[in-house]
C-alpha cells in the first residue's frame, strides 16, 4: 500500500507475543501486518453510525439461531409432560419411538445442508428468508398433528428449512461483520441458540402452571409459539445489506464497496480498512472462482492442496465436537438427568430447565466477546478442560446418590452438570457456527458449511437416539464416556486448531499453507504507526 503525505510511518515487528510501546506513536498488536496497519492509521469508531446500523441488521438475523435453541428445550420439556406422552403412546422412559421424534430433526438437519449451493446462486438472504417461511409451515403441521407420524413429519420439515436459514446465516455473518470484530458479531448470533430456549421452556412451564386441566393445550401452545423469532426474521430480512463477498463474486464490486464504506468505515470512503478488503476479496475470487450451483456437488476442491485439506480437518472435527461433548444429552434430557438425581417433580424439572438455559445464554454472550480478546484456541482448550473436570464431578457424584441416596450427592451432581453446560456454552455455543465457517476459503465455504451441517446432524443423531437408551440403561457411566472423549478432544485442538482471531477471512490462506499451521497462527506481530498529536496504545 503506498503511503500518502498524510500518512504516518509504519513499522511492523513479528514476533510471539503482544505488548506495548510508549512515545509518540500508537502500537497495534494483532496476528496479521495488513491488517494490524490499516487500523493503525485510523480505527474506526465500533459505535459509530455505520457500525451501529450493522449491530441492527446483525440482531435481526440473529433471530434465525434461535430456531434450533427452541426446538430442543421444548421437545426436551413437552417430554416431561405425561399427557404429551400419552397421547402418541411415548413411554415416560423414553424408548427408539422417544429417539426417533427426537433425532428426525438431525436427518432434517443432513438434507437441508445439501441445499446451501442457493446462498451462492442467489445471495445468502433468500435461503435465509426461504427457511424461516418453511418452519412456519412446518410449525402449522406439528401444532396441529393428530398422530404420532404426522408430528414426526412435522418436525423434519421444521428441521429441513431451519437448516437452510441457519445454514446460510452464519456465512452471511462471518462475511458481513468487521474484521476486528468478527468473533463477537459472528459469535453472537449463535448466543440466541439460548433465547430460544428460555422461550420454549418458560412457554411450556407457564402453560403447565396455568393450562395443565385444558387437555393438550399445555404441550400444543408451546408449539404453536415456534413460528414468532422465524416470522421476525422473515419481514426484516430483505432490508438488510447483502454479502459484499457474494457481491464481488458475482462482478458488483461497486455495490460491495459501498457496504464495507458505510458499515465497516462509517462512511469514509478512503478508510485503508475499506481498500484492504476490496483488494483481498478481489484477489481471492479472482483466484478461487465463485461457487455455483453447477459445480456444487464436485468436492475435489476441498481437498486439492495440504492446507485445504487441513481446513476440512477443522471444519469436520469443529462440527463433530460441537454436538458430541456431552452437551445434546444435557440439553434434550434435562428432566431425565434430573431423574437421575432424585428431581422427579414435573414442575421443579421444567425450572432447573429454565434456569439451565439463562446460565448458559449469559455465558455465551460474554464468551462471544473474548473470541476476540482471548482468541479462539485459548477458549476451547480452557472451555473443554472445564468440561472435563465437571462430567467427572458429576459422573462420580451421581454415582454416590445412586449407590447412597444421599441428598448432597444429588445437589452436587446437578451443580456440575450446570457448571458443564457453563464451560460449553462459553466457547462453544458462539463459535459452533462460525469456526467452521471461518476457516474455509472464499470457494470453500458453502460447501464447507454443507459439510458442518452433515457432521453436526449426524453426531445430533447418534447422540440423540442413543441417549434415552443408555440413560436408561448405564446412568451416570453416560457422562464418564464423554468426560474421556472430552480428553482426547483437548489434545486435538491444541495440536491442530488454528486461531482465526486478527486476520480478514483471506489471510488465513497463508496461514494454511504454512508447515504447521497451529503454530503460524498465534504468532503476532505489532505495528506501529507516528502520531503528531497523541500518545496512545492499543491492541488488537
Amino acid at each position: 500500500m503506498s503511503q500518502t503525505p498524510e500518512e504516518k510511518p509504519v513499522h511492523v515487528e513479528h514476533h510471539e507475543h503482544a505488548h506495548q510501546e510508549h512515545g509518540h506513536t500508537k502500537v497495534f498488536s494483532g496476528v496479521d501486518e495488513h491488517l494490524a496497519a490499516a487500523l493503525a492509521r485510523d480505527n474506526p469508531n465500533p459505535f459509530g453510525p455505520g457500525y451501529l446500523k450493522l449491530y441492527f441488521f446483525c440482531f435481526l438475523i440473529f433471530f434465525a439461531s434461535t430456531m434450533n435453541g427452541f426446538d430442543g428445550a421444548l421437545m426436551g420439556s413437552i417430554n416431561a409432560l405425561p399427557n404429551y406422552t400419552s397421547y402418541y403412546h411415548l413411554p415416560p422412559k423414553g424408548n427408539s419411538a422417544t429417539g426417533i421424534v427426537f433425532a428426525i430433526f438431525n436427518i432434517g438437519q443432513m438434507v437441508g445442508s445439501l441445499f446451501i449451493w442457493l446462498a451462492d446462486w442467489k445471495g445468502r438472504k433468500l435461503p435465509i428468508f426461504l427457511g424461516c417461511i418453511g418452519v412456519i409451515v412446518g410449525t402449522i403441521i406439528t401444532s396441529t398433528a393428530p398422530t404420532l407420524s404426522v408430528f414426526v413429519g412435522g418436525r423434519f420439515l421444521l428441521s429441513f428449512f431451519s437448516t437452510i436459514a441457519t445454514t446460510a446465516a452464519p456465512v452471511y455473518m462471518i462475511e458481513i461483520a468487521p474484521p476486528l470484530y468478527r468473533g463477537t458479531i459472528a459469535g453472537l448470533y449463535n448466543t440466541l441458540w439460548y433465547m430460544g430456549s428460555i422461550i420454549a421452556t418458560c412457554a411450556v412451564y407457564g402453560a403447565n402452571m396455568n393450562l395443565a386441566n385444558d387437555g393438550n393445550v399445555n404441550w400444543r401452545l408451546p408449539l404453536w409459539l415456534q413460528m414468532v423469532c422465524p416470522a421476525i426474521v422473515v419481514a426484516g430480512v430483505w432490508f438488510c445489506p447483502e454479502s459484499p463477498r457474494y457481491l464481488v463474486g458475482k462482478g458488483r464490486a461497486a455495490e460491495a464497496r459501498a457496504i464495507l464504506v458505510k458499515f465497516h468505515a462509517n462512511g469514509d470512503e478512503t478508510h485503508p480498512l475499506v481498500d484492504l478488503q476490496m483488494q483481498e476479496m478481489e484477489a481471492a475470487l479472482q483466484r478461487e472462482g465463485m461457487l455455483t450451483w453447477k459445480n456444487f456437488l464436485d468436492v475435489r476442491s476441498l481437498f486439492r492442496t495440504r492446507g485445504r485439506a487441513h481446513r476440512m480437518l477443522l471444519n469436520v472435527a469443529f462440527s463433530w465436537f460441537g454436538q458430541f461433548s456431552g452437551n445434546n444429552i444435557a440439553s434434550y434430557y434435562l428432566p431425565k438427568l434430573l431423574s437421575n438425581v432424585g428431581i422427579t417433580t414435573v414442575n421443579t424439572q421444567l425450572e432447573l430447565n429454565i434456569v439451565y438455559s439463562v446460565l448458559g445464554y449469559v455465558a455465551a454472550v460474554s464468551g462471544s466477546r473474548f473470541h476476540d480478546i482471548l482468541g479462539r484456541r485459548k477458549m476451547f482448550l480452557i472451555s473443554i478442560s472445564g468440561m472435563i473436570i465437571c462430567l467427572a464431578i458429576a459422573a462420580g457424584t451421581a454415582a454416590g446418590y445412586v449407590e447412597t441416596g444421599s441428598t448432597s450427592a444429588s445437589n452436587a451432581s446437578i451443580a456440575f452438570i450446570y457448571l458443564f453446560g457453563v464451560s460449553y456454552s462459553w466457547a462453544f455455543t458462539s463459535m459452533h457456527p462460525i469456526y467452521p465457517g471461518e476457516v474455509m476459503a472464499n470457494d470453500m465455504r458453502a460447501k464447507g458449511m454443507c459439510v458442518s451441517g452433515m457432521v453436526s446432524g449426524i453426531a445430533s443423531f447418534v447422540n440423540t437416539f442413543a441417549a434415552p437408551v443408555a440413560l436408561n440403561n448405564i446412568g451416570y457411566w453416560f457422562y464418564a464416556f464423554f468426560a474421556f472423549w472430552d480428553c482426547f478432544e483437548l489434545v486435538f485442538v491444541y495440536f491442530f486448531f488454528v486461531e482465526t482471531k486478527g486476520r480478514t477471512l483471506e489471510e488465513l490462506e497463508e496461514i494454511f499453507n504454512s508447515p504447521n499451521p497451529a503454530k503460524a497462527s498465534i504468532k503476532l506481530v505489532s505495528v506501529r504507526a507516528g502520531s503528531d498529536d497523541s500518545s496512545r496504545d492499543e491492541k488488537v
